[in-house]
């Protein structure tokens, strides 16, 4: 054949060659996705350790066969038969199935799922060490066919026993509802340790695939599989055959992409585009699907990822300047600093070592910031950390067209500022992500950094990190790093306290119940994310400026999951615990052997349900003086068989009909009684045109058309389902209804956002309590009186107080709401409401919880708020309460509603008879169809 023959042949084949190439990355990828998607369709939980675990299963493979010799048929069977297995079997049992019986949220689970990744890589680290291994025995041929021909199998094996076996509808039954399967008679931890033996056996085989085609390193091959979880994410964790398609196609394009030479920088580009395709598809997965984790979308009105706060996230409650739960102890902060100030008195080598403790501290406080403070789970800060070090870099070295070389400490500092608007790559997106989601969102941006900037030869060359001068001096860069922490320590300390650090910790506790009491959600989201990426830049500068070089495994990916590991270890919503963290991962490396301190991470990252409130930094909080004397007096009256009685104003005056409890027989001397609430703005009524909101085809509210005057309670009912929770989602701007008007005395409310409608006076109670349990009962209330415009500090305080006498809770202000109980928590959440001055209120089955007496005061309470000008429209089951307090009912079916009026209620003035805009006649029952 001629030669020009045959370039041609091998031209045209080559194609072919690279698709079948490109199959055998892509047949891995699926095998990863089928197992993701098995674990989470079985558990509920996305298996961020799949990485880890295929890791460390391909190193027991590698071990057995060339280390001991094993006959590789044996060790295979072995491996991915009973060791892989065994470790989702033993993770189920010790890790994840105590967390579902507590019904754990998935902030939680997510932590867990991490100390196991970091547990796993910390092993491999300690067995095997850091240096890459290239000796990885293949398993099966060279051809795609034999990996094509496995997943074939799973796939099919899966989709068999899921739709047509008994052990399939009972996966079905324990995700649909856990507590509801168990009582039918469904073994759920039979069901789970399936899912999660199956999930291991995927990864180890995933994980023993891969590993001949590359080095099997500690750090490598978990973060390849992690970045295969794009399968998963595209196949929203429930199409096996999505996932294996996507897999497959993302594998051969990346191969294809191989034969195109452009030149020049778009050469560079496509290579790097190519090399890291499904890093890529991840980022887009998560940026433009719409991620749905939760539930949520379909129609219930349910979130529980933006309902329920985060524990693991939460420690003491923020202060608001008292004694009582105020700073830590001196003594903690005192040992700090001096752990800080020890290394001056260490030798030269020793000093080198430590100059990476408050760079890192730097790093860590970022995380605390963001995740600790803001409530958002943030896995990317280490691709910030590593742009704060490539800009200084550049910088320092002159690199940037048209502006000269820049001194190290304003080239540090100019690279923060250009660093942190690069927060907004999360910020974004995380205003409409939340747990998982935004978790998988950060981890693909840190990623997406590392794998398309700090890995290219063409943005890293001729960074310059070198310290000149008096910097050169490691003591003096030392004090330096030192001023720098301390100024951040500083700022962080401003921003736990005050009016932001209150409105920051309501958003991490509860995000709906935030925006409800009119806090800018998405822009204090914002603000987290860009201080984060401005203190994680900060700190990488610094670690470069250390080590005098820029080192991309330095910002691995992978590193930043651990250090999210150590933060929530050592306690999120801790600085002081940041500072911490920072010493032990750094010392027990130095003092060690590399992977100790990543081990010890994720060890105590697994017993973090066994650790304080607020992880390590919990153990050394001690209480304030008030706290341990209302404990005392607690104890005393347990003792004494009795509990002290506090009746608020409204309370006293119900004494005669509700009598108190025999020890309390003697009600306290009579105080003046609180004066009454007045809306903020009187006369303004709520109305409603012609709402409607869809699901995903089902339709919610189907043209609701209703009225909420001043002065009066209207009441809402329905049966479960009928979309009363969707519609005061509606109308208080919690969702955004498909069509149809919202208007608040003439305003048009319809296109405003939550925040915005409750500052206007609009607020709203929820049907699960919408408290913060970090803050006090005291800043609870003034979270919502401080969101008000044209109101100054003094005076939110003043009308938080007023509120607290009115509700009988301020002998509770300084105390945690996650201590209180149910009813109570609702006086709190009723008085987060009643503190920003509304016009309108939406209570959303306030009666739920409350024993006979808080009942009564209940009534009375909103009889009395009504009677002061207040509009009220409330969601409510028990019909005597509806009875005894409405003055007109919206029944709700299907999303419809239809209004009757009712008569007068005795003791209710203002409650007159008829249709709410005013129409109608007392006593008449005038059905209106919406």
């Amino acid at each position: 054949m001629p030669a020009a023959q045959l370039v041609h042949a091998q031209l045209a084949s080559l194609p072919l060659d690279l698709a079948q190439a490109g199959l055998t990355v892509g047949a891995a990828a699926a095998l990863s996705g089928i197992g993701l998607v098995v674990c989470y369709r079985a558990t509920g939980v996305l298996n961020l350790a799949q990485g880890a675990i295929a890791m460390i299963t391909a190193y027991a493979v590698r071990q057995t066969v060339v280390v001991w010799h094993w006959p590789k048929a044996l060790a295979v069977a072995v491996c991915l038969l009973v060791f892989a297995p065994a470790i989702g079997w033993t993770l189920d049992a010790v890790v994840f199935r105590p967390l579902q019986r507590r019904s754990a949220g998935p902030v939680a689970t997510l932590v867990a799922c991490l100390g196991v990744f970091v547990l796993l890589v910390g092993a491999a680290f300690l067995l095997w060490g850091p240096t890459p291994l290239a000796d990885a025995p293949s398993l099966l041929p060279s051809t795609p066919w034999a990996v094509l021909a496995v997943v074939g199998v799973l796939a099919v094996g899966v989709a068999v026993v899921g739709r047509w076996t008994p052990f399939g509808t009972q996966v079905r039954a324990v995700v649909d509802n856990r507590r509801l399967a168990e009582l039918a008679g469904v073994d759920a931890d039979r069901v789970s340790s399936v899912g999660w033996a199956f999930g291991a056996f995927t990864a180890g085989l995933t994980g023993a695939v891969l590993a001949p085609g590359l080095r099997l390193d500690p750090y490598g091959l978990p973060l390849l599989v992690m970045e295969t979880m794009a399968v998963a994410v595209i196949a929203q964790l429930r199409s096996l055959t999505v996932a294996v398609g996507s897999a497959l196609a993302l594998g051969v394009l990346q191969s294809e992409l191989t034969q195109f030479h452009p030149g020049g920088w778009q050469q560079s580009l496509l290579q790097a585009v190519g090399a890291n395709l499904f890093a890529l598809a991840l980022l887009v997965a998560v940026l433009v699907l719409p991620l749905d984790f939760t539930g949520r979308g379909r129609g219930d009105g349910t979130d529980p990822e933006r309902r329920a706060y985060h524990p693991v996230l939460t420690g003491r409650p923020i202060a608001s300047g008292g004694a009582a739960g105020s700073g830590r102890n001196s003594a903690v902060r005192l040992g700090c600093a001096v752990l800080l100030l020890l290394p001056f008195a260490f030798r030269a080598d020793d000093l080198r070592s430590a100059l990476q403790v408050p760079a890192l501290a730097l790093v860590l406080l970022s995380i605390t910031v963001v995740t600790g403070y803001g409530g958002q789970v943030s896995l990317g800060q280490a691709g910030y950390a590593g742009l704060g070090a490539l800009f200084t870099g550049l910088l320092a070295g002159g690199q940037v067209a048209g502006l000269p070389a820049f001194p190290p400490v304003v080239a540090l500092l100019c690279a923060v500022v250009l660093a942190a608007p690069l927060g907004l790559l999360v910020g974004w997106p995380a205003i409409r992500r939340r747990g998982l989601a935004l978790a998988l969102t950060t981890f693909a941006v840190g990623t997406a950094i590392n794998r398309l900037v700090f890995q290219q030869p063409a943005a890293t060359t001729g960074v310059v990190l070198d310290r000149t001068g008096m910097l050169g001096q490691d003591r003096f860069f030392y004090g330096v790093e030192l001023a720098l922490l301390a100024a951040a320590l500083l700022l962080v300390r401003a921003l736990r306290r005050g009016r932001l650090g209150r409105a920051l910790g309501a958003m991490r506790d509860h995000e709906a119940g935030a925006a409800a009491a009119g806090v800018d959600v998405p822009r204090l989201k914002l603000l987290a994310f860009v201080l984060g990426a401005a203190l994680a830049a900060l700190g990488g500068g610094l670690m470069g400026l250390g080590g005098q070089a820029f080192d991309p495994n330095a910002f691995d990916p992978v590193l930043g999951l651990i250090w999210f590991a150590a933060v929530v270890v050592f306690g999120a919503d801790s600085a002081v615990g940041a500072v911490l963290a920072a010493a032990t991962l750094v010392g027990l490396d130095a003092g060690t052997v590399a992977g100790v301190s990543t081990a010890v991470v994720g060890a105590l990252a697994l017993l973090l349900g066994r650790l304080p409130p607020g992880g390590l930094a919990g153990l050394t909080r001690l209480p304030g003086r008030e706290a341990r004397a209302r404990d005392a007096a607690h104890r005393a009256a347990a003792e004494q068989g009795a509990e002290p009685v506090r009746l608020t104003p409204l309370g006293r005056r119900l004494a005669a009909r509700v009598p108190l409890p025999a020890q309390a027989a003697t009600p306290p001397a009579p105080t003046p009684a609180a004066p009454p609430m007045v809306a903020r703005r009187e006369g303004e009524r709520l109305t409603a045109h012609n709402l409607t909101k869809r699901f995903q085809g089902v339709t919610a509210v189907d043209g609701v058309t209703l009225a909420v005057p001043p002065g009066r309670i209207t009441a809402l009912t329905g049966p479960n389902g009928a979309g009363k929770s969707t519609l005061f989602d509606c109308l208080s701007g919690a969702q955004r209804a498909d069509s149809g008007q919202v208007l608040l005395g003439g305003k048009d409310l319809t296109r405003l956002p939550e925040h915005a409608r409750a500052r206007l006076g609009l607020a709203r109670t929820f049907q699960q309590i919408a408290v913060f349990p970090g803050l006090t009962v005291a800043d609870n209330l003034r979270v919502g009186a401080e969101q008000s415009a044209g109101r100054t500090a003094r005076e939110s305080a003043a009308d938080a107080d007023r509120l607290l006498d009115l509700l009988g809770l301020s002998d509770l202000r300084d105390q945690a709401a996650a201590e209180l109980p149910t009813g109570t928590l609702r006086l709190v959440e009723l008085g987060r409401a009643l503190a920003a001055q509304p016009a309108v209120l939406l209570l959303d089955e306030p009666g739920a919880g409350l024993d006979r007496r808080e009942t009564a005061l209940l009534v009375e309470l909103l009889r009395s708020l009504a009677d002061g000008g207040l509009a009220l429209l409330l969601v409510e089951h028990d019909r005597e309460l509806v009875d005894e307090l409405a003055s007109g009912v919206h029944v709700m079916r299907t999303g419809r509603t239809e209004f009757h009026a009712r008569l007068e209620h005795r003791g209710g003035a203002g409650h007159q008879g008829g249709h709410p805009d005013g129409a109608g006649h007392p006593g008449r029952e005038a059905p209106h169809g919406a």
